[in-house]
């Protein structure tokens, strides 16, 4: 299915994207229906879980989901959305199509229902959700040696960095400080994966923290 935007431009704000999501996803027909579980919006995406259940009470029969012991099945739905002149559209997939965009939260993915084949893309796409989630979310002055360089805009690399920040129009903006040479960069959340937190800035503050975060890591 293409994109789908409304010309009425009725749809302007985190609500009223919210609200349509939910509509979109509340259906029923003679023999089926459905109940959104859970919507949340990453970045322009929103990430749904949907339960289906049959009208007449029987399990519902799927090639793709396992049947919870209710008879009901749940299953992940993604919707893509942008603003084009003002007009809100989206694009709705769902998950054991093979979606690009993975990063629903964990708190979503346990809602859905066991998949049959560990081979489907459904499969693959909880995994890069799961992958992504699993990335760290590092603290101010947390010391961080990549999985592998990262080249920056003038050709050089960096591997070795600490968690820093800096500020624009008020507001703190994540970045990382260069190791070798101290200077500032922006990494994205992707380039994290694989990471290994080399000192915490949390142990660095007392020897009591320190013994108690080297514990943890033995």
């Amino acid at each position: 299915m293409g994109w789908l935007f409304y010309t009425d431009r009725r749809v302007k704000t985190y609500a009223e994207e919210k609200a349509e999501i939910a509509r979109l996803c509340t259906f029923e027909t003679d023999t089926r229906k459905t109940l959104l579980l859970k919507a949340c919006k990453v970045g322009s995406t929103w990430y749904a879980a949907l339960r289906l259940t049959n009208i007449d009470g029987g399990p519902v029969e799927d090639r793709t989901y396992v049947t919870d012991a209710d008879g009901s099945i749940t299953f992940g739905a993604v919707f893509l959305t942008r603003y084009d002149e003002g007009c809100w559209g989206y694009k709705d997939m769902e998950e054991s199509v093979g979606p690009v965009e993975s990063r629903a939260p964990l708190s979503l993915l346990v809602l859905l229902s066991e998949l049959k084949d560990p081979d489907s893309y459904a499969h693959a796409w909880r995994q890069r959700c799961r992958d992504w989630a699993a990335i760290p979310d590092y603290d101010e002055g947390d010391k961080i040696k990549l999985a592998s360089p990262v080249t920056l805009t003038d050709g050089s690399t960096c591997q070795i960095v600490t968690a820093t920040h800096y500020r624009r129009g008020g507001q703190k903006r994540r970045c990382y400080r260069i190791e070798e040479t101290g200077d500032l960069v922006r990494l994205s959340k992707a380039s994290l994966a694989g990471s290994e937190l080399l000192s915490s800035a949390k142990s660095a503050a007392s020897p009591v923290l320190a013994e108690f975060f080297a514990g943890k890591g033995s």
